[in-house]
């Protein structure tokens, strides 16, 4: 987008838990984030205080539109400050969906609300969600419970509850079903 005459881009982040600082401080128009972007806080929870700490910032979030069922209705009462748009989706339209957000227009991919439509709701809590999200990097029930200030016996029993809800066998395959139900 550095490309485009009247767009610049203040930073390129790697990790979730860094947009929030460089937003406060650089106060951009527009944030683009990828629902994926890994870090100990999820996207669709970042956004609304993104919102409330930059009220002049919108928030362009780019996700699979097969998965774009997660995103939440809680989001879409954030509208139109934050668009969802299909990761795959073409420079171009990339570029255009920007400037609509900077002036304030709704930016909603087709295929992603309908995909968000016929959802089924989110079976995991959001503390579920945060453990599993957390035990995304491969990282064991102790050092979760260090990093959530919980004793690993609750971490274990959260993992339990995740593999119970998810119908999964192992951490990895109930990560799996989260993701692509759009849940973390």
């Amino acid at each position: 987008m550095t490309a485009e005459d009247d767009l610049e881009v203040v930073a390129e982040l790697s990790r979730s838990d860094e947009v929030l600082p460089i937003a406060r401080r650089d106060h951009p128009h527009v944030a683009v984030l990828d629902i994926a972007l890994p870090g100990p806080v999820a996207v669709t929870e970042l956004c609304p205080t993104l919102c409330d700490a930059v009220p002049t910032c919108g928030v362009l979030i780019l996700l699979d539109r097969q998965a774009g069922a997660g995103v939440g209705r809680s989001l879409a009462r954030l509208a139109p400050r934050v668009g969802f748009l299909g990761a795959e989706t073409s420079p171009y339209d990339l570029v255009e969906s920007v400037r609509q957000l900077a002036r304030g227009e709704p930016v909603l991919d087709a295929e992603v609300a309908v995909a968000a439509l016929t959802a089924s709701e989110n079976p995991l809590t959001d503390r579920e969600c945060e453990v599993l999200r957390m035990a995304l990097d491969g990282a064991p029930a102790k050092e979760i419970a260090q990093k959530l200030y919980l004793s690993a016996g609750t971490v274990r029993n959260y993992l339990s509850r995740i593999l119970a809800k998810t119908g999964a066998r192992t951490r990895i395959e109930a990560i799996r079903i989260a993701q692509d139900a759009g849940w973390i």
